[in-house]
This record gives C-alpha cells, sequence and structure tokens, in this order.
C-alpha cells in the first residue's frame, strides 16, 4: 500500500507541474488570457453562420496545436483537452466543436484508424479503405469524447525527430533497433505505433519479427533520402543480436544489483556476529561476480560481430558510391586526370582555407601587436609622401613613381604581416586614390602658377 501511494502522488505532481507548465505557456501566447471580457467572448459556443464563429475556430485550434507541441505529445483525448483550458470550473463550450471541425478537415486522425504494421497486409488495406469512406469517423459529440486523436502535424514533426536521433548513433543508411528501443524514443506503444505507421506508409521503416523460443520484435528504419527496398535475413539477424545484446545488458544490470543487495547483507551480518549468515552471502557476491564474467565475455562477443557487419555495410555502401562515381565519369566523358586535377585545386583552397581561419583565430594579443606595425607602416608612408616633389610636371612624375614605390612597399609590409590578399588590395587602392589626390593638387598649383 506504501508504494501504491507514493506512485499515486508521483502522478498527482506531474499532473500539477504540467498543468502549471501549461498555465505559464498560455500568458505567453496570449497576453491577455486573464482579461474576464475577451476571456467570456471566447469561451461561449459558435452560433451563426460559419463567418461569425470562423476566427474563433481558427483561435481555438492554433492554441491547440502549440500546447501540444509545447508539450511534446501528438496523441490527445477531447477530455484531456477541456483540462488545458480550465479556469477553476469553467471550460470553453466551443471545444468539442473544434475538435470535430479539426476532423473533418484532416486535421486529426483517429487513433483506432491507424493500421498496425505487424498486423497482415490485407488487414492493413481494410483499414485504409475504410478510413477513406468515413466509415471510422464520429457522428456525435459523446463519441469523439471517447477517443484518442492524433495530430497528424506533429505526428509528422515527431517521426522526423526520431529518425534524427537514430541518426546520432548510427552512421549507415539503415539501422535496425528492438521494438522496446524504438518504443523507447517514440515516448510509448501507442506513440510508436503511430510513428511506425507514418514511416511505413513513406516507405522509411520495415516492422520486423522473429518467431523462435522468444518472440523478438525490431523495426528497419532508413537514415537517408531513399525509401526501404525490403528486409533480408541479415536483417532479421542482426535483430537477433540486437536483441541478446539487450537481453544480457539486463542481465548484467540483475546481476549488478543482485551482487549489492549480498555485499550489504554481508556487512550486516557482519556487524551483528553471525559470520555463518555472512559466508553465505559472500558466496553469492563470489557467484555473481563469476556470472557477470561470463555475461560481459559474451556480451563482448556479440558486440565485436555487430560491429564487423556495420563495417562491412560501410565498406559495401563506400564501394556502392565509387562504383556510381566511374559510371558517372564514364557516361559524361570526363577523364581522370581532369579529376585528379580538380582534387588537387580542391585540397589546395581547402589548405588556403585553413591559413586563413588560423590568422583570424589568434589571439587579441598578436593582433594588437598587428595593428601597431601597422600603423607605424602608416606613419612612415606619410612622411614619403611629404618628401615628394610637387612642383613641376617632372615632379608629377616623381608623385607617380613615389605612389608605386609606397604601393610596393605597402604590399611587401602586409605580405610580412601575414594578411589576406584582400586586404592587402583595398589598402593599395586606398593609397593609390591618395596619391592621385596629391597630383590633382599639384596640377591645379601648376595652372594657378601659369
Amino acid at each position: 500500500m506504501g508504494k501504491i501511494q507514493e506512485m499515486e502522488d508521483d502522478v498527482t505532481g506531474e499532473e500539477e507541474e504540467e498543468e502549471e507548465s501549461i498555465m505559464e505557456y498560455l500568458r505567453k501566447q496570449v497576453p491577455d488570457w486573464d482579461d474576464e471580457v475577451k476571456c467570456t467572448a471566447r469561451f461561449k459556443a459558435f452560433s451563426g453562420q460559419r463567418t461569425d464563429w470562423e476566427p474563433l475556430y481558427a483561435f481555438w485550434r492554433d492554441l491547440i496545436l502549440n500546447v501540444a507541441r509545447h508539450l511534446h505529445i501528438f496523441i490527445i483525448r477531447p477530455s484531456q483537452v477541456n483540462v488545458w483550458f480550465d479556469r477553476g470550473g469553467l471550460v470553453p463550450l466551443c471545444l468539442d466543436q473544434v475538435l470535430l471541425e479539426m476532423y473533418a478537415a484532416g486535421e486529426l486522425l483517429r487513433n483506432v484508424g491507424v493500421a498496425d504494421p505487424a498486423s497482415g497486409w490485407v488487414s492493413q488495406i481494410f483499414r485504409r479503405v475504410v478510413n477513406l469512406g468515413g466509415l471510422l469517423r464520429p457522428s456525435t459529440q459523446e463519441n469523439l469524447a471517447e477517443d484518442y486523436y492524433i495530430i497528424p502535424v506533429l505526428l509528422k514533426e515527431k517521426a522526423l525527430q526520431v529518425v534524427q536521433a537514430l541518426s546520432e548513433s548510427h552512421w549507415t543508411a539503415s539501422c535496425v533497433i528492438t521494438w522496446r528501443k524504438f518504443q523507447e524514443i517514440s515516448g510509448g506503444l501507442k506513440e510508436a505505433h503511430a510513428v511506425l505507421n507514418h514511416l511505413c506508409e513513406h516507405g522509411k521503416a520495415k516492422y520486423l519479427v522473429i518467431n523462435k523460443k522468444d518472440l523478438m520484435e525490431g523495426v528497419k528504419v532508413s537514415l537517408s533520402a531513399r525509401a526501404l527496398s525490403g528486409t533480408t535475413s541479415l536483417d532479421l539477424d542482426v535483430l537477433h543480436l540486437i536483441w541478446t545484446v539487450e537481453k544480457l545488458e539486463h542481465q548484467l544490470n540483475v546481476i549488478d544489483q543482485r551482487w549489492k543487495r549480498s555485499r550489504a547483507s554481508a556487512k550486516a551480518s557482519l556487524k551483528l556476529g553471525n559470520k555463518l549468515v555472512a559466508l553465505k552471502c559472500a558466496r553469492e557476491m563470489k557467484l555473481a561476480s563469476l556470472s557477470r564474467e561470463k555475461c560481459t565475455v559474451l556480451l563482448n562477443r556479440v558486440e565485436e560481430v555487430l560491429a564487423v557487419i556495420a563495417d562491412a555495410e560501410a565498406s559495401k555502401e563506400v564501394a556502392e558510391a565509387i562504383r556510381i562515381g566511374t559510371q558517372a565519369i564514364k557516361e559524361n566523358g570526363i577523364n581522370y586526370d581532369e579529376v585528379e586535377l580538380c582534387l588537387q585545386e580542391l585540397s589546395g583552397c581547402i589548405e588556403s582555407q585553413k591559413q586563413i581561419e588560423e590568422i583570424l583565430g589568434s589571439n587579441a594579443a598578436g593582433a594588437e601587436i598587428e595593428d601597431e606595425d601597422i600603423e607605424e607602416e602608416l606613419k612612415e608612408l606619410e612622411m614619403n609622401f611629404a618628401e615628394v616633389p610637387t612642383q613641376t610636371s617632372t615632379g608629377v612624375d616623381a608623385v607617380v613613381a613615389g605612389a608605386q614605390e609606397t604601393a610596393d612597399a605597402l604590399s611587401e609590409s602586409l605580405s610580412k604581416l601575414h594578411l589576406t590578399h584582400h586586404a592587402r588590395k583595398d589598402l593599395e587602392a586606398e593609397h593609390a586614390v591618395e596619391s592621385m589626390g596629391a597630383m590633382s593638387k599639384d596640377g591645379n598649383r601648376e595652372a594657378v602658377l601659369s
């Protein structure tokens, strides 16, 4: 009774936290949520023509979708939706009609209409025909309140999240996982069925099952843009190995828990002076340790086999990519020497980019030293400009020559500072403009004197 009471208290606490989270989210999404006047207008039932209540319907539809996304769920019940928007016993009178309109528009999918990928193909086809014919659609609001409903938009997002999560732990084009693991990633049994059905309809997953001594269920999921071509005997073997790994890992956890209990009992017995019981517990600890060693050895062997299979699949994909690339080269009449030249140029560009990133990623102290060096160079350049003669046409030529020398000196200085090509060109252009301005001023002075 004590454990049951603790579980009930935990569930109650989680529900209260969820309600508080929803209320905070509603106040952020709808700033005037606590406004009594607007709340009364929003909570009333639909009346009149559709054009009259269309804006109110759009408001509640979007709010339902946003709250479900906030809670990371895509399966809802109408009674659950009523709890979301409960304000001290006051709930929107239009929610049932909103859900019916969403269902009629295809924005809700009845959960009982989701085909079980584990069922036969005849059963799946029959269920799809029934869905298309609308035979499973609720006719009254009372029927609607008793059903679970799937939000297709959020189901699609969840399916993408599942594929992304699997992609992070697998580096092949497809992967095989157990049904238990797929349920954990999906968030539950109903969620797993819905996600699997969605992936199967788009050719991105296949249901696997092995009927031997133990029932082994699994899923093969495509992690690339391509659809799965089908399942092979290798997929079933991999499923068997992965199922064995999970079973051994579970067995290791059980053994560790038993060893901890035996150790605690041995300590307690020694404190009480009961050496016989302590000796018995020590024997249990020894047996647990031996069992763990055997289980670990077997687990390592199975994991090695899985690693070899994964490497073989990766090598197969690389070989296939090479074959496709070779065929494309032949079809387009490309020479292998051209390909090699392009690869060399690409490697050179990558190396140059790395050098640029290293320069840009230098520390701030080094950057300050470079700035000071640049300022010194600019001061020397200004002194050179001041010494350039500007009286005659020959002086103009001297200015041009001095500007050229200045540009060369600037280029050499900047190259010593390891600046990028573009920065060097910008500074050269800037000083060329200044030199041309000096030339223009000299020409004006000569015109005035003449």
